[in-house]
């Protein structure tokens, strides 16, 4: 497989890849156009339709370069699936603190879903472009997954903190170049000052205050506060989950393809998520796991480049271990099922 070690894929793979992930994303924009509730029926509906493009590319990269290569690019695509999982998390406390509406929230979910495909494109650049300076990089990156996984074990004991978002560095941002119109307008993410002046004339806005300073005649939001808060906790969350998909596979196109199909799921999987949260309470123990794991088989590439003690990861295993990981996860939480809330 000397393609494997090559960067870059053939033309005729990349031309493919472009192909059905624009058509699939056309797809899903044309039939998510309104702005209506997401059920959980078609939320699991679109989930599988991802999932089976994704496996289509698959078996296309079986065919066309072997087993390796798709097992590589099935476990990129598992590991930033299961990864997102806590992300998804993330996004429903943001949603809940600005209490965006249901039919609003796959607007901001496809905004967020866009701007993580641009950064992913970029992280993944300048991470395998890093690798090339050598072994060390490599540690560092094993260090950053370990220290990802400290992090969400020590989040899990304060996970009853509610997040103020009104400090997150994104909303000071915003109000820094904007003025905030405090209610939402329809799913609008600003407002016209000619449109500001006419809603403080409304006898139930008498009490509303316009917040901000910025000299601009649009006043932003909160649906836009709530997306930009969205994009930079994507940005933070993709500098774990970058190294960790890196760790399977130094081919660019491997680890953004997978990043890219995992990623165009994540709209439709959030709905699928947020009604079953309460029977999905171990799952993020099995992302925890699968972090300590990448970060050991990142220890393991970079040490054995430095020491040659022979010691490594293959693709299969790697893919049988995220398999399995997440499966126990799913499977713990339906046996050992969490306290009820009141």
């Amino acid at each position: 497989m000397n393609e494997v070690t090559h960067l870059g894929f053939p033309f005729d793979t990349t031309i493919v890849f472009i192909v059905l992930s624009l058509g699939a994303i056309f797809i899903d924009l044309f039939m998510h156009r309104k702005d209506t509730i997401v059920t959980l029926k078609s939320a699991a509906l679109w989930s599988i339709f991802w999932v089976m493009i994704a496996m289509i590319f698959a078996a296309y990269l079986y065919y066309r370069h072997g087993s390796e290569v798709g097992s590589l690019f099935l476990t990129g695509y598992a590991l930033e699936k299961v990864l997102s999982v806590d992300n998804l998390f993330v996004m429903m406390a943001i949603f809940s603190w600005f209490a965006v509406p249901d039919q609003y929230r796959h607007r901001v979910l496809y905004w967020g879903i866009i701007g993580a495909i641009v950064f992913r494109a970029v992280f993944v650049a300048i991470g395998t472009g890093l690798l090339a300076l050598g072994p060390y990089v490599e540690l560092i990156f094993a260090l950053i997954v370990l220290w990802t996984a400290f992090m969400m074990l020590k989040g899990e004991a304060d996970e009853d903190e509610i997040e103020d978002y009104s400090q997150h560095l994104a909303y000071r941002l915003v109000k820094r170049f904007f003025p905030i119109w405090p209610k939402l307008y329809g799913h609008n993410f600003f407002v016209k000052q000619a449109d500001v002046d006419a809603e403080l004339k409304k006898p139930e806005n008498k009490d509303v205050k316009v917040g901000g300073s910025a000299k601009t005649t649009l006043y932003a939001t909160p649906l836009f506060l709530c997306v930009a808060v969205v994009e930079l906790s994507d940005v933070m969350f993709a500098f774990d989950s970058v190294p960790a998909v890196i760790a399977v596979s130094r081919e660019p196109l491997i680890v953004y393809s997978a990043m890219m199909f995992a990623i165009l799921g994540l709209r439709t999987l959030y709905f699928v998520l947020e009604a079953l949260k309460q029977y999905l309470v171990h799952l993020e123990k099995s992302v925890v796991a699968l972090l300590f794991f990448i970060a050991l088989k990142l220890g393991l590439n970079a040490t054995d480049s430095l020491w040659e003690h022979g010691w490594h990861i293959s693709a299969n295993v790697s893919l049988i271990t995220v398999l399995v990981v997440l499966t126990i996860g799913i499977i713990a939480s339906f046996l050992f099922p969490g306290k009820e809330e009141s």
